[in-house]
């Protein structure tokens, strides 16, 4: 590894930020930072990105993170698209019987255009060992250091000691940046453990009837090996690399080492034919409810996986590790260059966390969702004649098979969040609407307005005096703070009407939204004179900034 610049003689490094940690948590938050033209370290125990895909579906929020430093497009060149996303299933294997499916990521017909008034955005399925090497490639190349397996020069040998003004614990579940901070955690009981056996098989000869990326395979008739009773084939890279995601007994011993023979022969259970199958990876993680108390101390900031811990169920883990980044990111930024008091740096914790609480919460409750349908199928008795009894019973015409099939139907379908509310309440996203020029040219989200490392403020037909405001707060403070006039004849026309559905304030009135797209303050109306604005506002950036 070349020496790092700026080494001392007897191997010590200055820098102004060093994350721990290359994972998806640790590498965005270091392309955040380089997007602000900031600089640094980020260094991982680990040898290289990620070698196995771990997680995968990015959601239209994460991607909106993205797309405010230029890498949607580059995302999206690699990763699977809707059209392989478009169903969870429930089947005995592969290629064998079905039990149900459903639509899922945007794909049912009557979701989509919730999806599509959500976000400029598509949800997509990246693999961790794609997402990662883009990402770190961005922060490299944009001013940040990357350092893996062992701080050390190739040539002379000398091991390196880096100090830091902020230092970002971004390693993952097992964070030794949390235990030596002795974080408070908030453990709850797990779920047991998990094992992933990664698999390169073609599967292309079963898809186009069996489309999707998420296939739940029960046996209930059948023995199975203490090591995998049920399993998850997680679709990686269409349709040849596949995870096959094992759960074992509840009692099985966490110790145990299955031979690869026996991996293989589970997975070409789940395969259901004579499709030939590689093993190239396996590895043993356990399904956590655990978030920390607290994300950060003095000049110490944890983030991802670090702080929150839990199944992937609902596609959230890497999309909340970008969030917190991306929240954490315009903060440091402004404290960095002196617009804003240190104050603001607590405000990450302060609103992250209950979002952590909230998702692992969210996921757990996914997973113990599943319990139903695992019931109503009768994979759960220990006894085989049991399951098959069961089994049997949801295709009997008799009243005790009719209460089964409605019992597995609600199991099935059960999913009390569902939808979106996009409003301007501040403490909300901004809600994406497609707006245009009198004369029209490409269309423009409200999600592109904002972000790009300043405030906006948005107002309408009435709401000059604010324009004339910001400009004079924007001095004052020194702030990126730009304004756009939204409505009939203005800087931006609202043609679908969505804007004055979804402002929440008058037309003069004016929706203020930091840099990370969320709204920080609202006005219902203007106020009486273009100086009474220009104070009000003054008053909100003075409480954002920390500097009241």
């Amino acid at each position: 590894m070349p020496a790092l610049a700026g080494v001392s003689r007897d191997g010590e490094v200055d820098t102004e930020f060093l994350i721990v940690g290359c994972g998806p948590a640790g590498a965005s938050l270091a392309c955040f930072l380089a997007s602000y033209g900031l600089t640094g370290i980020v260094v991982s125990a680990a040898a290289g990105t990620a070698s196995t895909p771990r997680a995968h579906i990015t959601n239209m929020a994460a991607i909106e993170c993205l797309r405010d430093i230029g890498l949607e497009q580059e995302v999206r060149a690699v990763a699977s698209h809707g059209h392989a996303m478009i169903h969870t299933r429930w089947c005995h294997s592969m290629a064998g019987e079905e039990y149900a499916r459903l639509y899922s990521w945007g794909n049912d017909p009557r979701r989509k255009g919730d999806y599509e008034l959500a976000s400029p955005c598509e949800p997509v399925d990246i693999p961790q060992t794609l997402l990662e090497p883009i990402l770190i490639r961005y922060a490299t190349t944009h001013g940040f250091k990357a350092r893996f397996t062992v701080l050390r020069d190739d040539i002379s040998k000398l091991e390196f000691k880096i100090r830091t003004r902020y230092l970002f614990g971004a390693d993952g579940a097992q964070s030794c940046v949390v235990k030596q901070l002795n974080l408070p955690l908030d453990h709850k009981p797990g779920q047991g453990l998990a094992i992933n056996v990664l698999v390169k098989a073609d599967l292309s000869h079963l898809v186009d009837s069996r489309k999707g990326n998420l296939h739940w395979v029960m046996q209930p008739d059948r023995e199975h090996p203490e090591f995998g009773w049920m399993g998850l084939v997680r679709m990686v890279k269409p349709w040849h690399e596949w995870m096959f995601i094992l759960l074992p007994n509840r009692d099985a011993d966490v110790g145990m080492k299955p031979a690869s023979h026996e991996y293989l022969k589970r997975v070409k259970d789940f395969i259901g034919d004579e499709t030939p199958a590689e093993i190239l990876n396996v590895s043993k993680w356990f399904i956590n409810e655990t978030v920390a108390e607290q994300y950060s101390k003095g000049n110490i900031f944890c983030i991802g996986d670090a702080v929150h811990r839990h199944p992937p169920f609902n596609g959230l883990g890497s999309n909340t590790c970008i969030q917190d980044a991306y929240n954490l990111a315009w903060k440091l930024a402004f404290v960095h260059r002196g617009l804003a008091s240190p104050e603001l740096l607590k405000t990450y914790s302060q609103e992250r966390q209950p979002v952590g609480k909230s998702v692992i919460t969210r996921a757990n409750q996914a997973f113990r969702e599943h319990h139903h349908v695992w019931e109503a199928l009768g994979a759960l008795p220990k006894e085989l004649g049991e399951r098959k009894r069961i089994l049997e019973e949801l295709s009997e015409p008799t009243p005790q098979g009719k209460i089964r099939r409605e019992e597995f139907q609600t199991a099935i379908q059960e999913n009390p969040v569902l939808y979106h509310l996009p409003n301007t309440y501040p403490g909300s996203r901004l809600p994406h609407v497609w707006l245009n020029k009198a004369v029209p040219i490409t269309p423009i989200s409200t999600i592109d307005l904002a972000g790009h490392g300043r405030f906006v403020l948005l107002t309408g037909i009435g709401g000059g005096s604010w324009k004339g405001a910001a400009t004079k707060v924007a001095a004052e403070y020194g702030v990126p703070l730009e304004v756009h006039s939204i409505g009939f004849r203005q800087d931006w026309e609202d043609y679908y009407f969505e804007w004055s559905r979804l402002r929440g304030v008058d037309e003069s009135g004016a929706v203020l939204v930091r840099p990370d797209r969320f709204v920080a303050w609202r006005a219902q109306e203007v106020l009486g004179s273009e100086e009474e604005c220009a104070a009000k506002l003054g008053e909100v950036f003075k409480a954002i900034l920390g500097n009241a």
